[in-house]
């Protein structure tokens, strides 16, 4: 079996720390170097229900998409749920590393596997990275649906492609509008409306939007929004990244067995219908 050491480097390869933005914390968060890895967990949350997953199913690496400490600490004590996560990671011999912002950049990433779930062909990234001379990583992507739909059956779309959330999917525009060219964005997307409104496209999806910069961008133009949960809009990278690292891994020499997380951790756990009519 493939050292952890060897494992990270191909991670690393495929989403280098570099590509992250500067205020991420994407890497390797536990882990001894020199230990042997054989199965890779891959989720979108390093929560406590993931890791009991991961050591029920005997995983020697933990990959998520959002890191644990993002904003740094200063105890890794148990009496506080991160501090539980990592001390159940050391004592089965779980490392834990994270892609996050680079996974969200890279060529394909994390959008790339939001388009395709949701029946777009990419034709290019919403907000370009300059230092791509080939002019595909970046923020979002912008994709084309394979004839126009209206934005209801879109929505419909974007809800029977994504894993199911209490929240479901909103949309705020002319449900009637036809769309065709979209801009979507994995997780939070609300500081992309601009640059959708720019790219001229039909609709945007992404996450997390909320009501002003969500009303303003309506106000402001005929782009109609789509709003899924953040997790529901990340989950698909997990294969995407789980293919990519199996495939390398073996090209190699270096099998590994790879499993993709179908827990649900979307915080919100229940819906109900609003029938009050003011």
């Amino acid at each position: 079996m493939p050292k952890l050491s060897d494992v990270i480097a191909v991670l690393e390869e495929i989403y280098p720390p570099q590509w992250a933005e500067s205020w991420d914390a994407v890497g390797l968060v536990c882990g001894d170097p020199e230990a042997e890895v054989g199965r890779v967990l891959f989720a979108v949350d390093p929560v406590q229900a993931v890791v009991d997953e991961a050591v029920e199913w005997g995983a020697d690496l933990l990959v998520t998409h959002h890191p644990l400490y993002l904003r740094g600490t200063t105890t890794v004590a148990a009496t506080g749920f991160k501090g539980r996560v990592v001390h159940t990671l050391i004592k089965h011999d779980i490392a834990l590393h994270v892609a996050h912002t680079n996974a969200d950049h890279a060529d394909p990433g994390v959008s790339d596997a939001l388009a395709e779930a949701v029946g777009l062909k990419v034709t290019g990234p919403l907000v370009a990275d300059p230092t791509d001379p080939a002019g595909r990583r970046g923020s979002g992507r912008i994709g084309e649906l394979p004839q126009p739909m209206t934005l209801s059956a879109f929505a419909a779309r974007v809800a029977a492609g994504l894993p199911a959330t209490a929240a479901g999917v909103r949309a705020a525009g002319d449900p009637e509008q036809l769309v065709r060219r979209v801009a979507v964005c994995g997780g939070s997307g609300d500081s992309f409306l601009a640059e959708a409104r720019r790219a001229g496209v039909d609709a945007y999806l992404t996450a997390d939007l909320r009501h002003h910069p969500a009303s303003e961008a309506t106000e402001a133009a005929p782009v109609a929004l789509v709003d899924a949960a953040h997790w529901a809009t990340e989950w698909p990278w997990l294969t995407l990244a789980a293919r990519e690292l199996t495939s390398r891994t073996a090209d190699r020499g270096r099998p590994l067995e790879t499993r993709v997380s179908t827990r649900v951790t979307d915080p919100w756990t229940a819906h109900a219908p609003m029938p009050y009519t003011p």
